[in-house]
């Protein structure tokens, strides 16, 4: 594999289960060095997909290069890919440690990575409990750390902060990071479209196993793009008067709208500052002021009709 060779190359990548069409025509390309999300409501196809890069299953039609290797079987992935789907296959009555030293026996490699591993994604205090006793935040540290002791080229993540306190996600998300620094391609699914838009540099959304939307994360949601907006102030009347006196702002109050809750604006970010601008210019003082949905989970809703982007469709519980 060439340096300047995409780490994976999808071309109208079809999947089926019986009648079931996991994957529908997918295309897609991702670059060594790159974050990719991988975002799409329950059933999109997010799992099957992330397995069929592990080499967990195999595509029934089109064509996957992974690392400059025609993908054609299941476990056809080359060497230097990594991961998880689902979540990490973990041996509960081993400690962190063991899990980790056997994962190396079982690939041949010395056992040297190991402690380094923990370390890095802040498990060293712990490497001599057994998994059992793990949360769930835990054990997909430990994934993470069986995935990273092979120095891939191409890491795969399913959800890969799930469990994980806020703390916990920005120790996880400086790792990636870093490794894609290295020049690791890395693809995480997440049903956080915060986390993707903190991470990637793209995104691409499946909805009923085709892509909806492939690119760069700011073309999901541009700032040009207008929203509701909830506005909360000290003087909701007066607050209403100048919205309604701003060009590109439209008021959208409820029958029964209480002052208290503040108005709901459609406005791009551009026109809600100029209103901003005015309610602070008349002393009016500010309590709230959010989207009401925000932009990219808009976005995400009108590409593929749902909110919910949580766990999915065909189970692929193994870890490579």
């Amino acid at each position: 594999m060439s340096d300047n060779q995409p780490a994976v190359t999808a071309n109208s990548i079809h999947k089926y289960f019986g009648d079931v069409v996991a994957l529908d025509g997918v295309d897609l390309e991702i670059a060594s060095g790159e974050i990719r999300g991988i975002a799409g409501p329950n059933g999109a196809g997010k799992t099957t997909l992330l397995g069929l890069l592990l080499g967990l299953a195999a595509a029934d039609d089109g064509e996957l290069t992974v690392l400059g290797t025609r993908v054609r079987s299941v476990l056809g992935a080359p060497e230097g890919v990594s991961g998880f789907v689902d979540a990490p296959g973990l041996y509960p009555s081993l400690t962190a440690r063991q899990n980790l030293a056997q994962i190396c026996r079982l690939r041949h490699l010395e056992t040297g990575p190991v402690d380094d591993s923990l370390a890095e994604v802040g498990l060293a205090e712990v490497a001599d409990e057994r998994v059992r006793g793990f949360s769930l935040g835990m054990r997909q540290r430990l994934g993470l750390a069986a995935a990273m002791m092979l120095r891939p080229r191409l890491l795969i993540l399913d959800e890969p902060s799930n469990g994980l306190d806020p703390a916990g996600r920005r120790d996880i998300q400086e790792v990636l990071t870093r490794l894609a620094g290295q020049g690791t391609a890395v693809v995480i699914s997440s049903h956080r479209m915060d986390e993707l838009s903190l991470l990637c540099s793209a995104v691409t959304v499946l909805s009923s196993g085709r892509v909806a939307f492939d690119g760069p994360i700011s073309s999901l949601a541009p700032r040009t793009r207008a929203v509701d907006y909830r506005l909360i102030t000290t003087d909701p009347d007066a607050t209403g008067r100048l919205a309604a006196g701003t060009p590109g702002i439209e008021m959208t109050p409820g029958p029964d709208a209480d002052p208290t809750r503040g108005v709901v604006l459609h406005a791009t970010e551009a026109d809600m500052n100029r209103l901003i601008s005015r309610v602070v210019a008349e002393d009016i003082g500010l309590r709230e002021f959010a989207p009401v949905v925000p932009p990219l989970e808009a976005a995400f809703v009108e590409l593929t009709g749902r909110r919910d982007v949580e766990d999915e469709d065909v189970e692929l519980e193994r870890t490579r």
